[in-house]
Order: structure tokens, then sequence, then C-alpha cells
């Protein structure tokens, strides 16, 4: 048998559509499973509470007649599976429901508190990238030094001090003491009424509008809480960081990079965290929609309008269609980040894609 005849037999066979189309589909079926779980779950803790809503609205001195009435307009008077067959079809259909609190659609409370929350958790998690992933390469690097245990310790303190803790005693020293932040809200009342929000990212707006004393005032009023975040954020990244570049160190292309005659800089920066980057896509994607899903204690503490303090607010007031509103928002926006940091992950890792 010739070379070329070998060549010819080991070429491998044309074209990925089969492996590329059973990874989206079980992305997609993925999703659908995890989404109605999601829906089913929210469901079922609405109607378990002991909270009536029907009580919500009308208030305890509502006559027993006109509760009874309101109970069958509202189908609560229904068996379960129809009482989720219905609910089912009023989420997929984008229909949340009335807001109790504030009488608005659900959705249009969402709207107008969401961004702050987006806006939050995107500055949070570039502030723990930014700072998480060059103190994991260098602990990764210095590996048992002093610079490693720091950054450990670091880590730990992240993981074991409760934010709103930490969100209190930073409000005493930042806010009342050294006045290097502004009071807790979003922005200051002098601007409240005068600056008109176009997409509801109030530093993107201000900067797009020119207006940057507004810009000044809304960045000192997000910095602090930012910060906490991006610490919270920080302690996961880096040590996700150290636990990739220490398994890429270890590898064989490293010793041969440096046998090569490699500046140690172009070794670790080059290579090393350029293989590491790939898993540190999906841990920083996980960062970020945990901060989306937990920063409710920063938003409460700090007064944040977000959708933390709208749901923590609505569940103060028995106000069941907003909180199981804003908690499917967030666990959608979870769910959908999940996945697409599971994509970018195949994407860019090819070692992946046959699986």
């Amino acid at each position: 048998m010739s070379i070329i005849e070998t060549k010819t037999e080991v070429r491998p066979k044309p074209g990925r559509a089969v492996p590329v189309a059973k990874a989206v589909g079980r992305f997609l079926v993925a999703a659908v499973t995890t989404y109605l779980g999601l829906l089913a779950v929210t469901f079922f803790i609405g109607r378990v509470v002991p909270i009536d809503p029907v009580l919500a609205i009308l208030g305890d001195r509502a006559p027993t007649h006109v509760v009874e009435r309101v109970r069958h307009e509202l189908g609560f008077d229904l068996p379960l599976y129809q009482q989720f067959y219905i609910y089912l079809k009023s989420i997929l259909s984008g229909d949340f429901g009335t807001s109790v609190l504030t009488t608005n659609p659900v959705m249009v409370d969402i709207r107008r508190v969401f961004p702050a929350t987006i806006e939050l958790a995107t500055l949070g998690t570039i502030i723990g990238s930014a700072i998480g992933v060059p103190l994991g390469v260098l602990a990764a690097v210095r590996r048992g030094s002093t610079a490693d245990q720091v950054v450990r310790v670091i880590g730990l303190i992240g993981y074991s001090v409760p934010i709103f803790w930490l969100a209190l005693i930073s409000l005493v020293i930042f806010y009342a003491q050294l006045r290097w932040v502004a009071f807790p809200g979003r922005i200051d009342i002098v601007f409240e009424y005068s600056f008109t929000p176009v997409t509801g990212f109030y530093l993107l707006d201000s900067a797009m509008q020119g207006q940057w004393d507004v810009f000044y005032d809304v960045f000192r009023h997000i910095i602090l809480p930012a910060s906490l975040l991006g610490y919270f954020s920080l302690a996961y990244i880096s040590r996700m960081t150290r636990s990739f570049m220490l398994n890429e160190l270890s590898q064989e292309y490293v010793v041969a990079a440096r046998a090569k005659g490699l500046t140690e800089t172009r070794v670790i920066w080059g290579h090393a965290l350029r293989n590491a980057a790939v898993p540190l896509v999906t841990v920083i994607a996980l960062s970020y929609a945990g901060l989306l899903e937990g920063s409710v204690l920063t938003e409460t503490v700090f007064s944040w309008p977000g959708i933390g303090l709208y749901i923590t607010n609505s569940l103060q007031n028995a106000d069941m269609n907003a909180v199981l509103g804003g908690t499917i928002i967030i666990g959608t926006v979870f769910i959908g980040i999940n996945l697409l940091s599971d994509l970018l992950y195949r994407t860019l890792d090819p070692r992946t894609r046959s699986r």
C-alpha cells in the first residue's frame, strides 16, 4: 500500500454537521427542561407559601362573598394542575400578572428595574475579573510563597464574610467617615428629574448625552456596591484562575517553551494563560450570572433600585406576582448565561466539539 493510499484512508471524514446538530439539540432540550422545571418550582412555591393572593389584593377585611368571587375569577378554585396550565400559558405569552404594590404589569416593573441590576453586576464582574485573573496567575506562578498565601486568604474572606455585614461596614467607613462615595441610591435627587435615561443604564446614558456631572454622580453611587460585588466575584475568579494555571504550568508544552528560551512572561501570559482562558470564560460567565441573581442583599443595603430590591419589597408586601415574575426572569437569565458559556467553551476548545 502506498503512502498516498494510506493518507487517503486515515483522512477524517468531511463535515461536522451531525455532532454540531446533536450538540445544539442537547442544548435546546436542556434549556427547555430546565426552564419548565423553573416554572414548576416557582408555581408551587407561590401556592404553598402562607400568603393568600386574593387577600393580598382585597385586604383582610373584604367580605367573604367578594373573596370567593375574586378567587373564582382568578381561577384559584380550580384543581392545581389546571392552575399550572393556565400559569404556564400566561408566562410563555409574557403575562406575569399585575403587581399589587405598584398596580403595574409585572413586566413593566421588571423592564424598569432590571437595567439597574445588570449595570451593577456588569461593573462588579469587570472589577472582579480585572483584579481576580492577575491575582490568580500570581498565586499559581509563586505557589507556596507569601503572595500565594495572601491571595488565598483574600479569596477565603470573600467566601466567608457575609456581604450585608461588609456592605454596612463599608458604608460606615467610605460614606459616613471618609465621604468618598455618595449616599445609598442610584442617583442624587438633584439629577433625578433633569436626567432622562434612554437605555436604563445610567452610566452609559449620561456619557452618551454628554452629561458628565450626572455621570460622576452615578459613578459615586455605584462604585461602592459594585466594588463589593466585584470582591466576591474576585474571590471565586482568582481561586479558579490559580487552579487552571497550576494545571497548565505542569503541562509538557510549558517545559518545551522554556527549553526553547522563551521568556517567563511569554510562557505564562502568552501560552499558559491563553490555554487557561478557555475554561476561565465559563467561570467568569457563571460569576456574572451569580451576581445577577445574588445581589439582593447588596441592593437592599444600598437602596439600589434593581430587581433584587424590587423582589424584597414585593415579598414584604405579599405581592406574589411580582416575586414570582422577578424570580422567573432571574432564573431565565441564569439559564441563558449558563448555556451560552457552555457553547462558548465548546467553540473555544476544539477537543469538546465531538462530545
